[in-house]
């Protein structure tokens, strides 16, 4: 199995030795309207996001005449049929073209998440990085493979489905050879805290081997979203709407600018506390130490020539001579010079 490390996404690298790559997730919150789908961008780059993410469906090729036709009545639909209602919430071949130079005037990533091969086939000519794959075509191995073939990065969400169709999905994109980022992913919007079952993302990277994200519908804000960088996510994917109220599937299960502004603050806040793993005395820790560590210590008045007996030594602050640890060894050796009571034993006195 060949070990994925790190991806590169449009302008970053994404992988366990790089930040957070931070996701917007817009999906269909611009409702079909170009204007919305630029000001969701705006607010991006000004919540600082890596990325801002889209949806690309070709209704015909997507659904059965069945199911365009179906009846939907519901309160937030914008059809009476669900083929009107998905057709009103998607953009024109020509409002994607303006967005995408939108983006990448304002310097941030965009991509998409192809629902059918007429859509991954506009989403390459218009030139995105990357291709996302959502956790309901986990078991679309044709798509999976044809989105392969253009030779670009996939990200993968793994939501409600099972290890054996998971991996059934990972052995297309391995014999494809791209490179890919897995999300975990729970399919519900919004989910309960306690479904969030956050130690999937470990397993994810034992099992694959590659760089694994996070992509949330969590209902409890953005804590969820710090608790998978927390625990090893790499990349983290959020719904983003510039108002929760609005009409439209998705806005309930999003983040509005002000909590995506605070998750971005408070993962990069995070990653600064994260370190080097390395186990050091840092100088702003060497004061305390020196006043607050132990070291052997005279119990009574030692004179020069006098054997060193147990009972003649202690433990006490400051921690400027020798460590504890020493303590039996100076027993039974010759002071070489006067040591006062209740002061600090010097370092020489291992070597009389």
């Amino acid at each position: 199995m060949r070990e994925i490390k790190e991806v590169r996404i449009g302008s970053k690298w994404v992988g366990d030795d790089h930040p957070c790559y931070i996701v917007a997730e817009i999906g269909n919150n611009h409702n079909g309207e170009l204007e919305i789908a630029k000001r969701l961008i705006e607010a991006a780059v000004e919540c600082g996001a890596d990325a801002v993410k889209v949806q690309k469906r070709d209704i015909d090729s997507l659904m059965t005449s069945e199911l365009k036709n179906m009846p939907y009545e519901k309160y937030d639909s914008f059809g009476s049929t669900y083929g009107e209602h998905r057709q009103r919430l998607e953009l024109s071949d020509e409002s994607w073209r303006r967005l995408f130079n939108f983006a990448k005037k304002l310097g941030i990533d965009f991509y998409a998440t192809p629902f059918d091969f007429k859509s991954a086939d506009f989403l390459e000519e218009l030139g995105v990085p990357c291709f996302k794959i959502a956790s309901f075509d986990v078991t679309n191995l044709p798509l999976i493979d044809y989105v392969c073939k253009k030779g670009k990065p996939v990200i993968l969400s793994t939501g409600m489905c099972t290890w054996e169709e998971l991996d059934e999905a990972v052995d297309v994109i391995r014999r494809n050879g791209n490179d890919f980022v897995l999300l975990h992913c729970v399919s519900a919007y919004p989910h309960d805290n306690e479904l969030s079952n956050l130690r999937m993302i470990q397993k994810l990277k034992e099992r694959y081997r590659v760089p694994v994200g996070y992509s949330g519908h969590e209902k409890s804000g953005f804590v969820i979203s710090l608790g998978a960088r927390m625990m090893g996510a790499c990349m983290i994917e959020r719904h983003f709407t510039l108002d929760r109220t609005m009409k439209g599937p998705d806005h309930a299960a999003s983040l509005e600018p002000k909590g995506l502004a605070e998750l971005v603050r408070n993962i990069r806040k995070l990653e600064q506390a994260f370190g080097n793993g390395e186990k050091e005395i840092l100088d702003i820790e060497m004061p305390i130490r020196l006043k607050m560590a132990k070291s052997i210590v005279t119990t009574r008045h030692i004179r020069a020539g006098e054997v060193i007996r147990r009972e003649d030594l202690t433990v006490k602050c400051p921690g400027t001579g020798l460590k504890p640890k020493y303590i039996d060894a100076l027993v039974g050796k010759v002071a070489k010079r006067d040591l006062p009571a209740d002061t600090v034993v010097p370092p020489e006195a291992l070597s009389w």
